[in-house]
């Protein structure tokens, strides 16, 4: 692959993509991964944003580290192509490929310093002693890793051990980063603190950066764009927000939501919804056109509290089945016709367990999908 498009020296401060040349873009055509009798990915055809964070989205075993692993080479689709920068890699294999992965458990050699660690996939490239010193020490004042360039692994905090690892991402000028929840295991403050570095760290760097996690709250501050994935398929792909928001359908609602998302049937007729016998309301706004019929209702739980805020809510009554309280916020979970909702509010709501409580749901959250599962209206 050329790398004239690139500007190597120095790697950290300066961006890599250059006007006129062609992005690195990554595709996916028809892919289908089966495992045995077993499909681990359903036919998948979905291109991904370089100079993006693209975020696969989804709980364990949906299958984002599979995708990942198609991605890397380290495993090959039973059918379909992947292409990269305009050239078909199905069939390339791993050593090939200039892609850096981060896994969630922390990969460095316990032989070696830090600056060795980072300095590693530059010496199996040939890079100059003198390039090698000037790029791992830029990238280690990025990730605050200069004081600890001296010291083993074994000597570091699991922080401090994670940030070595995606320095080591960094320094190699890959052409393919794939973070596989390389989060998960820190603390929640340096979980914030790099969640907010990440994005800022790979922009400009004229490579193709996906990101997998399990939490909807991480997708949503990380930006970029999101691919939801439900058991080997992807659901939907686009602007996170938009997917957020705009969920194509309730599939990618429940993926994209934590508490998970309410969901039951209602009736529409004569310009009225109904839950039951006991709960209806107008069809008021964007609800009012409509058609008369049967659809699937989704409301997140943050649209559900003990008190009503506002007058677009509908009252509804349910027997309370767990509490789970915090210094800032309520969840509770409750029964309605044997189905089990959660509300999730601010404050500390205390409920007593098997009483009935009224609970108030605010409309204008709720999102509505047809009986062949498209988004109507949201």
């Amino acid at each position: 692959m050329s790398r004239l498009y690139r500007i190597v020296i120095p790697f950290i401060l300066k961006p890599l993509s250059v006007p006129g040349y062609p992005f690195m873009t990554l595709e996916f055509k028809n892919v289908v991964k089966r495992v045995g009798a077993d499909i681990h990915i359903y036919d998948t055809s979905v291109e991904f944003k370089e100079e993006e964070f693209n975020i696969l989205l989804g709980t364990t075993l949906a299958g984002k580290t599979t995708l990942m692993q198609l991605m890397a080479g380290l495993e090959k689709p039973t059918s379909g192509e992947i292409w990269f920068n305009g050239r078909d890699v199905t069939n390339v294999s791993v050593q090939k490929r200039n892609v850096s992965m981060v896994h969630q458990t922390f990969i460095n050699y316990p032989n070696f310093n830090v600056f060795e660690n980072i300095a590693s996939p530059l010496r199996v490239a040939g890079v100059a002693k003198s390039e090698i010193t000037i790029r791992v020490e830029q990238v280690a004042d990025l990730l605050k890793l200069s004081p600890m360039l001296g010291r083993k692994p074994s000597e570091l905090s699991g922080g401090q051990q994670q940030r070595t690892a995606l320095a080591r991402a960094l320094v190699k000028d890959a052409d393919m980063v794939l973070l596989d929840e390389p989060l998960a295991n820190l603390d929640y403050k340096l979980r914030e603190e790099l969640r907010d570095e990440l994005p800022r760290l790979f922009k400009g760097r004229g490579c193709t950066v996906v990101y997998a996690t399990s939490e909807p709250a991480e997708a949503l501050l990380l930006g970029g764009y999101t691919a939801t994935v439900h058991e080997g398929r992807i659901s939907q792909f686009g602007k996170t927000p938009e997917v957020y928001r705009q969920p194509a359908n309730l599939r990618t609602a429940r993926v994209f939501s934590d508490p998970p998302i309410n969901a039951a049937a209602v009736q529409k007729q004569a310009g009225r919804f109904a839950l039951n016998e006991r709960v209806s309301w107008p069809a008021n706004g964007r609800h009012a056109d409509m058609p008369d019929g049967t659809y699937m209702m989704a409301i997140r739980p943050h649209h559900i509290a003990p008190v009503a805020h506002g007058a677009n809510t509908v009252d509804v009554e349910g027997t309370v089945l767990v509490t789970e309280l915090s210094g800032s916020e309520s969840v509770v979970h409750f029964d309605i016709d044997d189905q089990t909702w959660i509300s999730q509010a601010h404050g500390i709501h205390p409920l007593e367990i098997g009483a009935r409580a009224q609970f108030h749901l605010d409309i204008g959250g709720a999102m509505f999908f047809d009986l062949d599962d498209k988004l109507v209206v949201a």
